[in-house]
């Protein structure tokens, strides 16, 4: 099975293509128009062995906001569709991540039961076109378009840059676990029988 998605979103502050594949390298072009959040895409894509594609067109005269979690709406939607029923994944994911003086934990469960936890206090209100409380929109917005449980926790840090991205990549090596084809999983790894 070809685990792929493709979402065109448009609202009245963005028009976000995004196309993504499950099993990839991290190949693709992140262009959103805000250039650090472009930077964490990569991450993600790279991290998470994802095939990502993304080109976004938002409203950033107002800033940001919209961009960024529009962006997490789509990809989160491309993850539920690429998910398919769930059959023979991992379902679970943890990883902690260093980045110098940074740490970040994350914790996914594909459990078709949208949840969302951050935690984490960055030294700075931006990191040069990113408000740091956008690292917590996207991913609420993710969680909550792929029905997955998130938990994410900046443990340590001074720096603004390293504790946005670090979060990203610990999300990343997370994600590149739950969603893993597991073959020792027969159907939906779920004693329900339903994710």
């Amino acid at each position: 099975m070809s685990r792929t998605a493709h979402i065109h979103r448009v609202t009245g502050e963005t028009d976000i293509s995004l196309s993504l594949g499950l099993d990839g390298t991290g190949a693709g072009a992140r262009r959103t128009g805000v250039g650090f959040f472009d930077h964490l895409l990569d991450a993600v894509a790279r991290h998470a062995g994802l095939d990502l594609d993304v080109h976004a067109q938002g409203d950033l005269e107002t800033g940001p906001h919209h961009t960024v979690e529009d962006t997490g709406i789509a990809l989160g939607q491309a993850l539920d569709e690429a998910l398919g029923d769930r059959s023979g994944i991992a379902r679970f994911g943890q990883a902690v991540v260093p980045m110098d003086e940074a740490r970040a934990a994350c914790a996914i469960d594909i459990s078709g039961r949208p949840h969302s936890a951050f935690s984490g206090d960055f030294p700075a209100e931006r990191v040069g076109d990113f408000d740091t409380d956008l690292a917590e929109e996207f991913f609420r917005a993710v969680a909550n378009a792929a029905k997955l449980t998130l938990h994410v926790r900046v443990e340590a840090g001074t720096n603004g840059h390293h504790m946005v991205e670090v979060s990203f990549k610990a999300f990343a090596r997370a994600l590149r676990q739950a969603v893993a084809d597991d073959p020792r999983v027969q159907g939906v790894p779920s004693t329900k029988g339903l994710l």
